[in-house]
């Protein structure tokens, strides 16, 4: 979680929201680590969540991403979920909860959902007063 939150350091001072992500390999590699960039990239898609299977696909040559581990900052949103679910991630642990737009446990449960063709396991909670302040700040500042 640490190295997620130094990416999503680096997200925040690109101006682009403080979430960072990394995918971990079954034996222990990190196989991605991301920052938000839809801002920089002109690309609504470009959540950490997103970017690190992205980049975990491509170091695996393989889009299912079976046995590995996602760690995020931030409890993904709607979109990030199912993409986890299609990437067949194995778990995801969090930091923050997101009580606007969080689609694990916080305004919706993707993962618990009928239509899911695979079952994620999930935990939050790690680090997240470190996670949930620097968004905090973030937004803080733009409201100044």
């Amino acid at each position: 979680m640490r190295l997620a939150l130094e990416k999503a350091r680096a997200s925040g001072a690109a101006g682009e929201v403080p979430v960072g992500a990394l995918v971990v390999a079954p034996d222990g590699r990190i196989l991605a680590c991301c920052g938000n960039a839809p801002i920089g990239g002109n690309d609504p898609t470009a959540h950490a969540e997103v970017l690190a299977l992205r980049a975990a696909g491509a170091a695996l040559g393989n889009y299912r991403l079976n046995q590995c581990v996602l760690v995020v900052t931030l409890e993904p949103c709607a979109m990030c979920a199912a993409a986890i679910i299609h990437a067949r991630i194995a778990g995801l642990v969090y930091g923050a909860a997101d009580p606007l737009a969080g689609a694990v446990v916080s305004r919706a449960e993707y993962f618990d959902a009928q239509c899911a063709n695979h079952r994620v396991w999930h935990m939050g909670g790690v680090l997240s007063e470190e996670c949930a302040s620097l968004l905090h700040d973030f937004f803080g500042q733009r409201r100044e």
